[in-house]
């Protein structure tokens, strides 16, 4: 009997320390309130079909309202919720598609309470390349009595990627504007080109090499 007890209070500290503990992380939850915040986050989109480009022009955001311990949704960072969508088996032309908690990544401790939209629209087109030109354009004052005679870029053409439609559309890429004031004959100038649709990129964007002549201007005489 005697032992008995003798072991009941074998490390009586520590056995104290552990149940104040555990009171402790039990108060803390239990103050814990419950909160709820909308956080603003872009949707991934996930296995895109390789011969299709997206053509809707604004990017696609969710306002998620999540609710959780107020310890757990102060922390929360944007970076922290990943809305995805699968689209595997998308075609050509307008689709919408269902948002819904299950497409969220979240903490364990959070639950999303509503999803704002919860179906949107997405604009698909055909994957497409062509070849345009590149235009220098050309600025500046130049030296008295001299015009410019030929402005040339090089390479002369650069090759587009987009969406079918809107790479259609493009006729030719433009330099960024090039200063050549006081040039008198020859000067090469480094810029770039852009193209002026958001949707359209260069498959190899590169510098661009300006090359501006210059000559005096031939006045007729005055009899």
């Amino acid at each position: 009997m005697f032992s008995r007890i003798r072991h009941l209070f074998d490390h009586l500290l520590l056995k104290i320390l552990s149940l104040l503990i555990a009171i402790a992380m039990w108060w803390g939850v239990a103050r814990d309130p419950v909160i709820e915040i909308g956080i603003a986050a872009p949707i991934e989109f996930h296995h895109v079909p390789g011969d299709l480009e997206i053509s809707s022009e604004a990017i696609p955001q969710a306002q998620i309202r999540v609710r959780g311990p107020a310890r757990v949704i102060r922390d929360l960072a944007q970076t922290e919720i990943h809305p995805s969508i699968d689209l595997s088996g998308a075609t050509a032309g307008e689709r919408t598609y269902d948002l819904n908690a299950n497409q969220i990544q979240l903490p364990h401790e959070a639950s999303v309470v509503q999803i704002v939209p919860a179906s949107f629209r997405v604009q698909f087109d055909r994957r497409a390349t062509k070849q345009v030109d590149v235009r220098p354009r050309v600025i500046g004052t130049f030296a008295s009595g001299y015009r410019i005679v030929e402005a040339t870029a090089s390479p002369e053409k650069m090759t587009i990627v987009g969406p079918m439609r809107r790479v259609e559309a493009i006729e030719n890429a433009i330099t960024d504007p090039v200063d050549a004031s006081g040039v008198i004959g020859r000067a090469t100038f480094t810029t770039h080109a852009y193209i002026s649709d958001p949707l359209v990129r260069f498959q190899n964007p590169q510098p661009i090499r300006v090359v501006v002549v210059t000559e005096k201007s031939s006045r007729p005489t005055v009899p």
